[in-house]
């Protein structure tokens, strides 16, 4: 596998370091909230392998590589202690980092995340696998589907939806294979009560692909975790980045003041 994470470094002050989605990247995922947080923290992320800037992998991905190689990153960033803020593929990277690296990680924040998929879930994971390696056009079209909040997608006028799916098709990362494979494998049931680190789960209610019961498991095996909600699909970032940032700034400050 290759180990030359891209990295994303950005602002001062306490270690938070991202863990993004299968499909997706830091900026992909976290764009719309990084300057926020980092002007109050050093805001550490790594694009996987074939996401970014980040060479595919010749290789299958596992938990344990990307949890470390995303605590490498932080470590030669100059950071020796850090909150983790995952989502969806990448809750099950912060679990992995936080019971891996327990010395180093003293908070954790899921979003829109699952410990083992569910039925619903495991067919939308097979679905995105098979086009794939077909169409990706309908393969923009079904994550578009499956992704966006019902709201906000009935919002999009008729017109502006093909230019949507165009842009979705155009930005789907070449190491989205491995991305997706990955996710299917994830069971980290056993893991969660081994997490130690003060946990905020955020739950996204209108999510046809990591669906709320999913988020509710994971908050549910963390001995203190704390669940939010937010009425958002799956696409938080885009669809929602306010309440988003508005849950991880109430958790970051509330912590960092009991230290």
């Amino acid at each position: 596998m290759s180990r030359n994470f891209r990295s994303t470094i950005r602002g001062h002050g306490p270690g938070l370091v991202l863990a993004h989605g299968a499909g997706g990247g830091i900026e992909a995922n976290f764009g719309p909230l990084i300057d926020d947080l980092a002007r109050t923290h050093t805001v550490i992320g790594a694009d996987y392998p074939g996401a970014g800037a980040t060479p595919r992998s010749t290789e299958s991905l596992d938990l344990d590589t990307l949890a470390d190689e995303l605590a490498g990153v932080a470590v030669a960033a100059g950071v020796q202690r850090w909150t983790v803020l995952g989502y969806s593929l990448g809750t099950a990277v912060a679990v992995r980092m936080a019971t891996r690296h327990p010395g180093r990680v003293d908070g954790v924040i899921l979003t829109a995340g699952f410990a083992k998929p569910d039925n619903r879930m495991r067919l939308a994971l097979d679905i995105w696998a098979e086009l794939l390696h077909g169409d990706r056009r309908l393969l923009a079209k079904f994550l578009t589907f499956a992704a966006s909040g019902p709201s906000t997608l009935n919002a999009v006028p008729p017109a502006e939806l093909d230019a949507l799916i165009d842009e979705a098709a155009a930005s789907i990362p070449e190491g989205s294979p491995e991305h997706v494979a990955l996710g299917a494998e994830v069971d980290i049931r056993a893991e969660l009560r081994h997490v130690r680190a003060p946990t905020l789960v955020v739950a996204t209610t209108a999510d046809g692909l990591t669906g709320p019961s999913l988020s509710r498991q994971l908050a549910d095996g963390i001995a203190g975790a704390r669940l939010v909600e937010v009425d958002t699909g799956h696409l938080i970032g885009a669809e929602a980045p306010g309440p988003w940032l508005e849950a991880i700034r109430s958790f970051l400050e509330e912590k960092e003041s009991a230290a």
